[in-house]
């Protein structure tokens, strides 16, 4: 399956914004939606995406392999869910560092292009090349 880089652009700098929202107010449900919406794109089903591709109708020039980002939205939803956690527990300094960490990550695809998942994913299928990391799809 491949995939529009515009378009995973695009919603990383929407996950930037959502973020960074939560790192200011604080909101856990802000969090809980931005950890659905990491799920659904680890799912292949990204609202940010679909979203895009309802208002540009041009084709990429290019695409990408679309399993090293679906990656990164399960990295980055295990980020949320860990930032969720310490919010439920009380515990500021776990869901401020976790919701950070995934913002930081985030700014960089929507900033500089560099999926810091997609190259997590690009060294461990390297290193352990005989292992399964399909992602489903």
């Amino acid at each position: 399956m491949r995939a529009d880089p515009r378009a995973l652009r695009f919603g990383a700098a929407v996950t930037t914004l959502v973020l960074a929202l939560v790192l200011v107010t604080g909101s856990a449900w802000l969090l809980a939606a931005q950890a659905a919406v990491f799920a659904l794109g680890l799912a292949g089903r990204s609202p940010y995406v679909m979203f895009f591709k309802a208002l540009v109708r041009s084709a990429p020039k290019e695409t990408e392999d679309a399993r090293p980002p679906r990656f990164a939205q399960g990295v980055g939803l295990v980020f949320a869910v860990a930032g969720l956690a310490g919010h439920v527990a009380g515990i500021a300094p776990l869901a401020l560092v976790a919701t950070a960490g995934a913002l930081l990550a985030a700014f960089l695809n929507a900033a500089f292009g560099f999926c810091l998942g997609c190259e997590t994913y690009l060294l461990l299928r390297r290193l352990l090349p005989a292992a399964k990391m399909e992602v489903h799809q």
